[in-house]
């Protein structure tokens, strides 16, 4: 069975970006140079250091700040970093799939690792700029690539049941309304596993994990010390 272009695509960059690699920064000719372009010159290397070492600093405190280290992982905590993403969580919470699956299992793909983490940031950075922009709506909807990955994660999951699925029209167009939208695993399970409501206002006090303070204990001692 042919891969969907999408996973080609993937597995084409990702291979053509470790043989670039391979010929190109991994040559001793070419980090030489590199090394030799990057040397500031003397009466600049105190400055540069300085000024090295504050973006330093100021890099750790965004990661620590941000908790950036807990979107390497699968863990569902992570998804409610971002506090507009609670009501997905607790419908999430109260489903079956809480037993059985994280947030990754179904929204991130599995085909190959470097497609997993590369869709994982992109999808991130875009969160990520809605929320500190504000941009996001009342109503989370999910995006055409995002679909793509559930279904393939459903089916992924789900494959002995799969026969009947196919048995009813995959891909086909739906009858009753005579449109062009392909049929989905949701067309049947539609509140499967966030439920129909999931407006930003619909959870005012929903249960959640609470996000760590970005002030360390001994320093938050230090400034409230009477």
């Amino acid at each position: 069975m042919f891969l969907p272009l999408r996973r080609q695509i993937s597995s084409f960059i990702f291979y053509l970006f470790i043989y670039i690699f391979k010929q190109t920064i991994l040559s001793d000719y070419v980090m030489k140079k590199l090394i030799q372009r990057l040397i500031p010159p003397d009466r600049w290397k105190v400055p540069v250091i300085i000024m090295l070492g504050i973006l330093t600093g100021f890099a750790i405190l965004v990661f620590h700040i941000s908790n950036a280290s807990s979107y390497l992982s699968d863990d569902p905590d992570t998804c409610v970093n971002c506090h507009v993403m609670f009501p997905q969580f607790a419908s999430w919470q109260h489903s079956s799939h809480a037993r059985v699956t994280t947030c990754n299992d179904c929204h991130v793909p599995h085909d190959n690792i470097f497609n997993k983490y590369f869709f994982k940031a992109k999808d991130g950075l875009r969160h990520s700029a809605m929320f500190t922009f504000r941009l996001e709506p009342q109503v989370i909807m999910i995006k055409d690539a995002g679909k793509e990955v559930v279904e393939e994660n459903c089916e992924r999951c789900h494959d002995v049941r799969m026969g009947y699925y196919h048995s009813i029209g995959n891909g086909k167009a739906d009858e009753e309304n005579e449109t062009e939208e392909t049929i989905r695993c949701w067309s049947c399970h539609k509140e499967v596993p966030h439920g129909r409501v999931s407006s930003l206002s619909s959870f005012p006090f929903v249960n959640v994990p609470k996000l760590s303070p970005v002030v360390p204990v001994w320093l938050d001692k230090a400034l409230n010390k009477k």
